[in-house]
């Protein structure tokens, strides 16, 4: 529970910190909407997904950590189809800045998930 939450809260600065560099490349109030609410994404799927790779890591860890890849995955083709359209968030910024979120927390999480 304490390394979910230390993933969590650094995940949280890093996606913060990016959230407002990537505000000022865009910086019309609907992408700055979209970067936030694709921030907000990012934190609670890469919080899920580090948990699907706690769970499997005793038995299978890379089964863990591709679920946990299919999940990203999957979240950033919804928000592409669906997500964008019915927020009516212009697409460059909102699905560019879920990817960026998705990468820059994703390169810290096997910090940890060694034993």
């Amino acid at each position: 529970m304490k390394r979910a939450l230390s993933f969590a809260g650094l995940s949280l600065v890093l996606i913060v910190g990016l959230a407002w560099l990537l505000s000022r490349l865009w910086p019309t109030p609907q992408a700055q909407q979209a970067i936030w609410f694709s921030a907000g994404i990012a934190l609670a799927i890469q919080v899920i997904g580090f948990v699907f790779v706690r769970i499997f890591t005793p038995v299978h860890m890379i089964a863990g950590w591709g679920a946990g890849m299919l999940l990203r995955f999957v979240t950033l083709v919804l928000h592409a189809l669906v997500g964008t359209k019915v927020m009516g968030f212009p697409l460059e910024p909102a699905l560019l800045s879920l990817a960026a979120f998705f990468f820059v927390s994703t390169l810290i999480e096997p910090v940890f998930l060694k034993p």
